[in-house]
């Protein structure tokens, strides 16, 4: 019983952040936000926010952007969420995973950082990347089908002071290149989970 308790509070304690990215200019989409736009009857951004609101990771923080009040206004409220508005969104995504991290504390045991364009991804794959930051085995948790390497990516703590350096469009898949030797590649069945979203065709799949 004692031992059950002691399990129950070290879970308790574990605090892994997502860092959902949801800044973008939707550029392809010309006029349109893309993450207001409606899939399957629920605007884009709530499929991915959905999937995280229901895994293991205790906080998720919004990064809004371009378009913010649009944005917020359609997301589904949950106690997990954060939100956090990045001035300098047009300056890529890199900003926006810094202005992210503020809110994730050196105390954490990690953050994930997710594109809110991927309403493929599911709970489980979440799921596995939080019990592998939860490990303290590797820097880095990715998701593989094959030889593709896609988002969401997990990183350990020790990560993220790396990530005051980048600049411009770069985001996590860049880490995964720089620490390589240091990533646990975690398989899954599909390819699928990986699509994102960037042009009207993709909303008639």
């Amino acid at each position: 019983m004692l031992l059950l308790l002691v399990q129950q509070l070290n879970e308790f304690m574990i605090m892994i952040k997502a860092i959902l990215l949801a800044a973008g200019q939707s550029k392809r989409l010309k006029s349109e936000n893309k993450l207001v736009k409606l899939y399957k009857k629920i605007p884009l951004i709530n499929h991915s926010l959905k999937v995280l609101q229901k895994s293991k990771v205790n906080k998720i923080i919004i990064v809004l952007g371009h378009q913010n009040k649009e944005v917020k206004k359609v997301i589904k409220t949950n106690r997990k969420n954060i939100f956090v508005y990045n001035k300098d969104y047009k300056k890529g995504m890199a900003s926006s995973i810094k202005v992210g991290l503020k809110k994730v504390s050196i105390n954490d045991k990690g953050f994930i950082v997710v594109q809110s364009d991927m309403p493929f991804i599911k709970v489980s794959d979440i799921n596995k990347i939080y019990n592998s930051i939860k490990l303290k085995k590797y820097l880095v948790s990715a998701l593989r089908f094959k030889n593709k390497v896609g988002n969401p990516i997990g990183f350990d703590i020790s990560v993220m002071k790396k990530f005051k350096r980048l600049k411009g469009d770069v985001g996590a898949k860049f880490m995964v290149k720089r620490l390589k030797n240091r990533t646990r590649f975690i398989k899954i069945s599909s390819a699928k989970s990986f699509k994102d979203f960037d042009k009207a065709s993709d909303f008639r799949v």
